[in-house]
């Protein structure tokens, strides 16, 4: 375990390699959560993520006899960038091994920062295997990606620039895959402030964090589903889990379409763009049980490709009432698409699709069933727009959000 000014000196050792991203009060999050919330945008750090500190942190510290046998790690996304730079900066070799299918921007990404690239297997573990095989092989040092004492000193300088800026700060969310992130915070930040609340953030639907701390050590999950790729994490490390327990005060979980809906008022408020693993936080904060606090979310970085970016950005307009889609049954004569285009008219609703189907609606013979899909402004919009239909005898029916998100 860490004191203060170990986490005081991986700060100066960052010092020429990290941009000093500053906190953004967010207007948005506080009217939606009741707390007055601030930004951490690490999702602006170099490489795009936090995981250049940890990272750059571990390289820096080897002996010179490490540092000439050269690194390895294996990743399929940030760490790999953070491990490339970073040795790249101080001079040293480092090989990533990365899962095959791994999309070819963050193959050639890793290459740019001057890293030979391994392709192996088809998920993470298999990469994990191959580079143990390479380590034993050659003698590389393995750099984690989060369960070394090392990685984790360099992420908790984020929580020194924070009270930095913030002293006065009451609680800090913070995203949970590993667990590296969150025990560097939690660590930095309660040897600096002993009061503040520290909050986990984790997947529903890779909750490693929870389930350790349920058996009171690391568990592998059965299952793993989720879109935040960065955090989805199958089983947390020993270390991260003598931190967490020691450091954090609650683990939450968000749920993938309570991160669409960050994500939307994130892009859309803010102009920002975050991965879906970085946006946990900003998610998290309806999950506080406070109100009137000093909040700062960790946004821990931002890659994101653009087709991503566009889905997240679509459903996000769902699940936030800003499109609005629905069905209703027309009697099969002319002239009821007419009378449907005036009524959305009267309602100021813009027809984005509509989907005529005189085959779908089985049970009733002489009626047809209308989709429709418009853009709103809101719950307020979508109830007019339903009352304006019920006013001239038609009965509406809203299509759930995992109705339209499935399709």
């Amino acid at each position: 375990m860490h004191k203060l000014y170990d986490f005081m000196e991986a700060r100066e050792r960052l010092s020429t390699i990290t941009v000093k991203t500053k906190l953004l009060h967010s207007d948005v999050f506080s009217d939606e959560s009741g707390n007055d919330v601030y930004i951490k945008p690490e999702n602006l750090q170099i490489t795009g993520s936090f995981k250049v500190r940890g990272a750059y942190n571990k390289i820096a510290k080897l002996t010179e006899e490490e540092k000439a046998r050269g690194v390895i790690a294996a990743s399929a996304g940030n760490h790999a960038q953070g491990v490339a730079l970073a040795a790249k900066r101080l001079g040293i070799k480092a090989t990533i091994v990365m899962p095959k299918h791994t999309p070819l921007i963050k193959v050639n990404a890793t290459k740019q920062y001057g890293a030979e690239v391994v392709l192996h297997g088809e998920i993470y573990d298999e990469a994990y295997q191959k580079a143990m095989e390479l380590q034993q092989e050659h003698g590389y040092v393995f750099v984690h990606p989060f369960d070394d004492e090392d990685v984790i000193e360099g992420q908790g300088t984020i929580a020194l620039e924070v009270l930095e800026e913030l002293p006065d700060a009451d609680v800090l969310l913070v995203p949970v895959g590993g667990g590296g992130i969150v025990s560097g915070i939690a660590a930095a930040a309660k040897l600096k402030n002993p009061s503040i609340k520290i909050i986990g953030v984790e997947p529903e639907g890779a909750a490693s964090a929870i389930a350790a701390l349920k058996e009171d050590h690391p568990v592998p999950l059965s299952e793993v589903a989720t879109i935040a790729d960065g955090t989805a994490v199958r089983q947390i490390g020993e270390t991260t889990l003598k931190y967490i327990k020691k450091y954090v005060d609650e683990i939450v979980t968000v749920s993938d379409y309570e991160l669409m809906e960050a994500f939307l008022l994130l892009v859309e408020k803010h102009k920002l763009v975050a991965e879906n693993s970085g946006i946990l936080p900003l998610a998290g904060l309806k999950k506080l049980d406070c109100k009137g606090k000093k909040a700062v979310a960790i946004v821990s970085g931002g890659n994101i490709d653009v087709l991503t970016i566009s889905s997240m950005i679509n459903k996000g307009l769902v699940l936030r009432g800003r499109i609005f889609t629905f069905s209703v049954n027309l009697p099969d004569k002319p002239g009821q698409l007419v009378a449907v285009s005036e009524m959305l008219a009267d309602a100021d609703a813009n027809v984005i699709k509509l989907d005529h189907n005189q085959f779908k609606n089985l049970d009733r013979f002489h009626e047809v069933e209308l989709q429709v899909t418009v853009e709103t402004n809101g719950e307020e919009h979508i109830k007019h727009i339903i009352d304006t239909f019920k006013n001239n005898g038609y009965i509406i029916k809203r299509l759930n959000s995992s109705e339209i998100l499935s399709e």
